[in-house]
């Protein structure tokens, strides 16, 4: 649904998405949420889903795609494939194409499907393409080095018996680099 705040009156839409709830049969209930459709946390969208995976309701119809989730084309169409599976059709209000009833459902939830994957491909090159040009420009990447003085200090702590959280208090370095190269003690102490 819309926001007030932002020039839209979720009412109208509401309006009009009972109305046409009512030409596909009886309207079991109407789910609205305040947050943002980005987020999966949407308390009325979990109870939604809920729901239609007890299958109260065979048919979920809504304004436009975008109003049903903008969490991304596969978490969306994870979302639509799950309510196909448990039965419940899906309609758009404004998007007729976006319709699960009718002998297009699947070739819709199809095209989705590969427009996800598109997706994902083109965040893959863009994240490849922009850590090739950091390189190139010589930014390190990945996690800094732990200095060797810090390291000797590592060693030291934990040899005197003291454990990795407090080692990595007293150091003020992350639990998981201290790991690391206790893991590293450890190991080359085993060898000898």
């Amino acid at each position: 649904m819309s926001t007030k705040d932002k020039g839209q009156d979720p009412e109208n839409q509401l309006l009009l998405l009972r109305d046409f709830a009512e030409q596909h049969g009886t309207l079991y209930k109407v789910f609205t949420d305040e947050a943002s459709g980005g987020k999966a946390s949407r308390a009325n969208f979990q109870a939604f889903l809920l729901e239609a995976y007890q299958k109260r309701f065979d048919l979920v119809v809504f304004w436009r795609l975008d109003r049903f989730s903008r969490e991304g084309a596969l978490p969306t169409l994870k979302y639509l494939k799950e309510l196909k599976e448990h039965g419940v059709d899906f309609k758009s209000y404004t998007e007729p194409y976006l319709n699960s009833l009718g002998p297009w459902g699947d070739v819709i939830v199809s095209m989705l499907a590969t427009i996800a994957a598109q997706d994902l491909i083109k965040i893959s090159e863009n994240t490849k393409a922009a850590l090739a040009r950091k390189k190139k420009e010589g930014v390190v990447l990945g996690r800094a080095a732990v200095p060797v003085a810090t390291q000797d200090k590592i060693k030291e702590l934990r040899a005197s018996g003291r454990s990795v959280r407090a080692i990595a208090a007293e150091l003020n370095i992350s639990k998981s680099a201290v790991g690391k190269y206790v893991i590293a003690i450890s190991g080359s102490a085993e060898k000898q």
